[in-house]
């Protein structure tokens, strides 16, 4: 079984920003895979599905980004998992809109919620796919960019790189972590 940790903030405020992205990739992953969200009185939704014989136990911490990792460590460990089971998504205000980046390992990045992770777990040796939303020109409040709408001229793209953002994650679970970022990576394979 793999932990597949989508980041975003729990309620309809933040439902449909760029902060979300994390969340959203996991919601299409439990809807292709007709995952029912519960919330198992834990600190996060979760949703199993099946993957081509094995499992992905699907997971939206609802303690908001910037604490992620105390839901995320007790996840592995109320499942048994290692750090080898753990993919976590999350949005990446460094790179382009649109594009993936996958880690096998790695620092937090800037991103609050990898840092979390990383603090809680005491390790950065898990894989991260990183979806870009930096829009082209300057940002003059990333927090306000990241916790507002995706504007209507973005949503079309910002839907296309969350199913890239499933199609990686399967890829990870099917392929192995090396594989996907060769296809997945932008000038890396």
């Amino acid at each position: 079984m793999k932990l597949v940790v989508g980041l975003g903030n729990p309620g309809e405020l933040y439902a449909h920003t760029p902060h979300n992205a994390g969340f959203a990739v996991v919601d299409r992953l439990a809807s292709a895979g007709e995952g029912r969200w519960r919330s198992d009185d834990g600190p996060a939704l979760v949703a199993t599905v099946g993957l081509s014989g094995s499992s992905l136990l699907l997971a939206k911490p609802q303690t908001y980004v910037n604490l992620s990792g105390s839901a995320v460590s007790l996840l592995l460990s109320e499942r048994r998992l290692s750090l080898d089971d753990l993919i976590v998504i999350c949005d990446d205000l460094a790179l382009p809109a649109g594009r993936i980046r996958i880690r096998a390992r790695g620092g937090d990045g800037g991103h609050n919620g990898l840092k979390s992770i990383i603090e809680a777990l005491g390790t950065r040796e898990f894989t991260r796919v990183r979806l870009g939303i930096a829009p082209e020109g300057v940002i003059p409040d990333a927090a306000e960019f990241v916790l507002s709408p995706v504007p209507p001229d973005r949503a079309s793209g910002f839907r296309q790189m969350i199913h890239k953002g499933a199609e990686a994650v399967q890829s990870i679970c099917l392929a192995g972590v090396d594989e996907a970022m060769n296809r997945f990576n932008p000038g890396e394979g």
